[in-house]
């Protein structure tokens, strides 16, 4: 667009120096009045000829020199450009050979995971204790005898086990599946209405069936009640009760693997 301009602004300026030379050329010849004057109005075209084509000249060249300027300036630009693509191109090539890379070892990883993954669940099924049940990561053990929690802790430990601590909504579901009323690791002996698990860790979230925990509520005939146990009668995921830890029922151990 600008070389078009600088065109149309070149080719202007030699109209306008040929239309003086024409308008010089006249008057020089009106001027003129007899032969005796025609040399010197001769010499007079030549010298106003050669004036104006001076002036072209210097035009020409001025716009020459604004026209290889800004053509220098563009190329200048082009190949910044250039430069900054090719650099841009190397540093892509790089982050897909790199993205290639990781994706090789991400796979190699994944591959090598699923290897021992596998091999550690023919290892657990293989050594899977007798009347023991897996879930995840742990193992359970559902007692057949009904002792009191104590007694139930007691057995647990025996067995390199403790009464079962309930992290989530599915292990929660599991146990309640068991179709059995058993204590599990939680109470609140300690500190009254401060329910924690065996391994000393507070209650987060419970799963108590409304309008439990209630300790008794407030029946002499049901005693202190400072231990947990999972109710079959409720619905499986609010179907903890408070139950007096002298209450001999079924546990459930668990054994992180």
């Amino acid at each position: 667009m600008d070389d078009y301009i600088n065109d149309q602004v070149i080719e202007e300026k030699q109209k306008r120096a040929m239309r003086r030379v024409k308008t010089e050329t006249n008057r020089s010849v009106f001027i003129s009045s007899g032969p005796e004057d025609s040399g010197r109005t001769l010499y007079r075209m030549v010298a106003v000829s050669f004036g104006m084509l001076c002036v072209l000249q210097v035009t020409l060249n001025i716009s020459l020199r604004l026209v290889f300027n800004r053509r220098f300036k563009y190329s200048e630009e082009r190949d910044q450009l250039q430069t900054s693509y090719n650099n841009l191109t190397e540093e892509r090539d790089q982050l897909r050979t790199s993205y290639n890379n990781l994706t090789k070892e991400r796979d190699r990883l994944q591959t090598e995971r699923d290897f021992l993954s596998g091999r550690l669940t023919i290892h657990i099924e293989q050594t899977c204790p007798e009347r023991w049940q897996k879930f995840e990561s742990s193992f359970y053990f559902l007692s057949t005898e009904t002792k009191t929690w104590n007694e139930s802790r007691e057995d647990c430990l025996e067995r390199g086990a403790d009464l079962v601590i309930i992290n989530s909504d599915e292990e929660q579901t599991f146990l309640f599946n068991l179709k059995k009323r058993v204590f599990i690791g939680l109470t609140d002996s300690v500190n009254e209405g401060t329910w924690k698990w065996v391994d000393g860790t507070p209650l987060t979230k419970g799963y108590w069936y409304d309008p439990q925990p209630d300790n008794g509520g407030g029946y002499a005939e049901h005693g202190e009640e400072h231990c947990a146990e999972i109710n079959k009668v409720h619905h499986h995921l609010e179907a903890w009760n408070d139950l007096s830890c002298d209450k001999k029922i079924n546990f459930i151990c668990e054994k992180v693997i």
